[in-house]
């Protein structure tokens, strides 16, 4: 299991702006104790039902592209060949056709055009269920609760919350008025201990070696509906030149009455 790259990965991406040296000079003293669990510490919501809103790039994520059609994903010799073994004729066509599971592996899942439901398992674990593809995601805020499985479609995948800087209100304060309004946080999640799977449903690949960084955040519209957007940034030494990224946005729904669960098809000996 690679998520020991997570710190090192952590201290970058978290690091917004200013030393530790400014922080305790101008922000407020640092918590003493044990951190809370992460559902009371969460600075976002997530949880709930919500469907993705596919915008773009329709030719492959609402429709299986055909065979070869590997535009903007930066394949290497090796997975431009992966790709060209693609057999359309064993999935049917159009909308009603079935999808390989293998195209709802963490690395491509949030990219399909489904349902999800996210919901706390515990105080310390988060749960991500699909509709079509009828996958399950856990997500853990605690790294000894992190079971040691094998690798698998959905992988392990070990989270943490990033937060706004208190300094931002030292800083941003203007003369005579209420101190600014931070961002919200985010969701950032590392998953690694994947099996090779699919970054499209035309047998784009990516291979045992992935390692899969997302940013989960919430917004809401100018009409009150809320969303999150993620983006995932994928890295494949096997199959992969650079990284691929890419942004999707989930609408969500007030309950359950859409959702309607449609398995994926595992497809034996088709590579």
């Amino acid at each position: 299991m690679k998520i020991r790259i997570l710190l090192g990965s952590v201290a970058l991406v978290g690091a917004g702006a200013l030393g530790q040296t400014a922080l305790a000079q101008f922000g407020p003293p640092a918590p003493t104790g044990p951190p809370p669990p992460a559902e009371q510490a969460a600075p976002i919501d997530l949880t709930g039902y919500w469907e993705s809103v596919v915008t773009e790039d329709w030719r492959w994520r609402m429709l299986t592209a055909p065979k070869g059609d590997v535009a903007s994903v930066p394949l290497n010799a090796a997975g431009r060949r992966i790709a060209m073994q693609f057999d359309p004729s064993l999935y049917g066509s159009g909308f009603t056709e079935t999808i390989d599971c293998r195209a709802y592996g963490a690395a491509g899942l949030m990219r399909m055009p489904t349902r999800v439901h996210i919901t706390w398992v515990n105080q310390d674990q988060l749960q991500i269920e699909s509709d079509w593809g009828e996958q399950t995601r856990e997500i853990y805020f605690r790294h000894q609760d992190m079971p040691n499985n094998p690798p698998s479609l959905q992988g392990s995948s070990f989270a943490v919350w990033q937060t706004p800087q208190n300094v931002v209100f030292a800083f941003g304060r203007r003369r005579g008025g209420p101190p600014p309004k931070p961002p919200t946080g985010k969701m950032y999640v590392v998953t690694d201990n994947l099996a090779p799977g699919w970054l499209r449903r035309n047998g784009v690949p990516y291979g045992s070696q992935t390692h899969l960084m997302e940013w989960f955040q919430t917004f809401t519209d100018p009409t009150g509906k809320h969303w999150f957007d993620v983006t995932a940034q994928v890295e494949d030494s096997e199959y992969l030149n650079a990284p691929f990224i890419t942004s999707s946005d989930f609408r969500q729904e007030p309950d359950a009455s859409k959702w309607s669960p449609h398995p994926c098809k595992n497809v034996q000996g088709a590579d």
